[in-house]
């Protein structure tokens, strides 16, 4: 399979993650911690497959942020789960991309990148986008409140998901394969005491469906798609992989009305266009800035 097709598959199948959720009887912390038992285990299996040893010396350099990101990441998915509970599939994924604009405002602090008058822009659109979405009382599951607390948990998956996207660029001499490996046993190991302390180890609703879709969702969705991601990236070149990345939120908003019979407003489908362009808008961005730099050096 080419590197094209490949991240096509991929974001096809992280584009399906919300069908597969909402079938699962179970909490959204027991969903997260069973995703990333099993996606770990695969890449495990997979790496020891391929003969790959990650650097003892370049784990232990990276160890503080690994373990930080690692638990970012679980209690992202955590918020991401709650949010397809509240509101449709639709508007939570479209809420969940609204993390490179968070890593947009974070850069100037965190990266010491320049806030340019094209980033702003990118970021006041999304902005309205957004406030489309909210628009009280459309698409929501149960009404106009628990629509917006579903965009709300979102927001807040998009925010942990954008500190992984920071942290990640700190870290060093490991790969993008490795990075996620030990990030999904980080966040395995991270969520267990949680979910502990919560009350919710018992796994109560986990029935044969629930089984066989949570199996789905940590083998296919998880080792398998990072496993699909990581080998097709090696060989694709950024724009590509900006531009096939949208298959992710596009595919979910049409899966959604298929399967599920979920519905978009046309102020709901204006504000998903603004958030998502925007995104790509500063992608684009992004890429004429390291262009400029690399001719420039």
């Amino acid at each position: 399979m080419r590197g094209k097709m490949r991240l096509i598959v991929t974001m096809l199948i992280f584009g399906s993650i919300g069908l597969f959720v909402k079938k699962i009887d179970l909490t959204s912390s027991e969903i997260a911690f069973l995703r990333g038992i099993i996606g770990s285990l695969f890449l495990l299996i997979a790496s020891l497959l391929v003969k790959h040893k990650p650097s003892v010396k370049a784990l232990k350099e990276n160890a503080v942020l690994l373990l930080v990101s690692g638990a970012a990441i679980g209690l992202n998915w955590i918020f991401l789960f709650e949010s397809y509970r509240f509101t449709t599939i639709s508007n939570a994924t479209i809420s969940y991309y609204f993390a490179p604009v968070f890593v947009m405002i974070l850069a100037p602090w965190v990266l010491k990148e320049k806030l340019t008058a094209g980033k702003i822009v990118c970021i006041l659109m999304a902005m309205i986008g957004l406030f489309l979405i909210v628009n009280p009382g459309s698409g929501g599951t149960d009404g106009s409140a628990s629509h917006t607390l579903g965009i709300f948990y979102g927001l807040l998956a998009a925010a942990l998901y954008a500190s992984v996207i920071l942290m990640n660029k700190f870290m060093k001499n490991l790969s993008g394969f490795e990075i996620t490996l030990v990030q999904l046993m980080a966040a395995s190991l991270v969520l267990l005491p949680y979910i502990s302390w919560k009350g919710q180890l018992s796994f109560a609703g986990l029935n044969a469906t629930s089984i066989i879709f949570i199996l789905i969702l940590g083998i296919i969705h998880t080792g398998l798609a990072y496993f699909l991601y990581f080998t097709s990236i090696r060989k694709l070149k950024g724009q590509t992989i900006a531009v096939l990345s949208y298959i992710d939120p596009i595919s979910a908003v049409i899966f959604a009305a298929i399967f599920l019979n979920e519905s978009m407003t046309w102020m709901q489908m204006i504000g998903g266009i603004l958030v998502l362009g925007s995104t790509f808008a500063s992608e684009k961005l992004e890429m004429k800035i390291e262009k400029n730099q690399a001719t420039t050096t």
